[in-house]
């Protein structure tokens, strides 16, 4: 009998639910040999602890093996290259810095949500909250100025649609030519932050000094701001977006609203356990040697795609793991990824989603959606999906 081969991506009937197929595969095959949406043959990797096996082992990489990309000064590649630019990065991007924006990004939080509910319904919530928020707290990150901030959110919308891990040939021009502006834009910044610092986290970067590492060339600057964008900006508007979509499916908004810090941040952290892998999927992995995964032979060179969808509804992990349950007792969420390239920007995207929830609890407290969830029109790509409008009434 012959058996043919599933092809991504999987019909996903419901958009805020993971395929059923992924359920199915992680009980019986949890790698399974999938063919990816550009046609090559791929393991399709779907149980919890396969997964964050995948992204902690160093035998899995980025890059296929022996693959040299000259002129990488991103945090996309493997290896002591990458272990020394995000040594470098951290002294600047840590925890305790990202935690002095608290009031700032709950401050513009609730401005936009007040121009919103001033404007009065119905509103779109993409274009009047998730992506303005996304990009004006992107733009102050960098010392972005703002009479510049229009053009730098143009330049980010136009890269944040390029899809260069399986997007069609014949979108890849225009998808480097977007990258080229914003990488052009980026330059023009770096060279401004190295004559005028500000108190900015592009300035601490240009700062950062070790005596191992060194210090970050103009490239890898360059590199390290179009990276803040590419995983910042459409992510985090997506997980607002979905994040809002999903709090008002299970009827939950409102309680946001008077929720002490502990309940706000139970109740975020189980919207991005929910939707980890619909706004954020990990970036394909290579074998870089033959190896055994979850009891199967994998060859040096495959092509491994992990599914945090997948991982974080593994009952084995997460009881009743299609429940929304904040303070669910669980393994923690593989929600920003795991191992060596576990998100820096995590406790900041996290304070964007709970900041932009909690204001449209207080201020908005009877929103609901204007169409049916199935009546809404979603952006795809490989690593990131969200809607195109989010129309709203109250």
């Amino acid at each position: 009998m012959t058996t043919t081969t599933p092809t991504l991506p999987f019909d996903r009937p419901d958009p805020l639910e993971p395929p059923p197929a992924y359920a199915r595969l992680r009980d019986r095959a949890p790698v399974a040999r999938v063919l990816a949406p550009d046609g090559r043959l791929a393991w399709l990797v779907t149980s919890y602890d396969a997964v964050a096996a995948v992204l902690s082992d160093r035998r899995f990489g980025l890059a296929p093996p022996g693959a040299e990309f000259p002129g990488n000064d991103t945090l996309f590649q493997d290896g002591e290259a990458h272990a020394r630019l995000r040594r470098l990065v951290s002294k600047a991007f840590s925890p305790r810095s990202l935690a002095a924006l608290r009031s700032r990004v709950e401050e513009l939080a609730a401005g936009h949500v007040s121009a919103v509910a001033g404007g009065g319904p119905p509103a779109d919530l993409v274009a009047e909250l998730a992506a303005p928020l996304s990009i004006t707290v992107i733009s102050e990150l960098l010392g972005v100025g703002i009479d510049e901030r229009e053009h730098f959110r143009a330049l980010a919308d136009a890269a944040s649609a390029a899809d260069f891990v399986f997007g069609a040939e014949e979108d890849m021009a225009a998808a480097a030519q977007a990258w080229e502006a914003l990488g052009g834009y980026a330059a023009g910044l770096v060279a401004a932050k190295r004559k005028e610092p500000g108190d900015d986290l592009l300035s601490s970067l240009i700062a950062v000094r070790d005596t191992d590492d060194g210090r970050l060339s103009d490239t890898e600057l360059i590199a390290m701001t179009t990276t803040i964008v590419s995983a910042g900006y459409l992510s985090a508007r997506n997980a607002i977006s979905v994040g809002t979509i999903r709090l008002l499916a299970e009827g939950r908004l409102p309680t946001l609203a008077t929720a002490d810090p502990d309940q706000a941040d139970a109740t975020v952290a189980e919207v991005l356990r929910m939707q980890a892998g619909l706004t954020g999927e990990p970036f394909p992995r290579y074998a870089h040697e033959d190896l055994e995964l979850a009891g199967v032979p994998i060859s040096a060179g495959d092509l491994v795609l992990v599914r945090l969808e997948a991982a974080n509804r593994d009952p084995g992990h997460f009881p009743e793991p299609d429940r929304f349950l904040p303070g669910r007792r669980s393994s923690p969420p593989l929600v920003f990824g795991h191992g060596p390239h576990y998100c820096l920007g995590a406790p900041l995207a996290r304070l964007e989603v709970g900041a932009a929830l909690g204001a449209l609890a207080r201020q908005l407290p009877d929103l609901r959606l204007q169409h049916p969830i199935d009546l809404i029109e979603w952006t795809w790509n490989a690593v990131d999906i969200g809607p195109v409008a989010l129309h709203v009434t109250w």
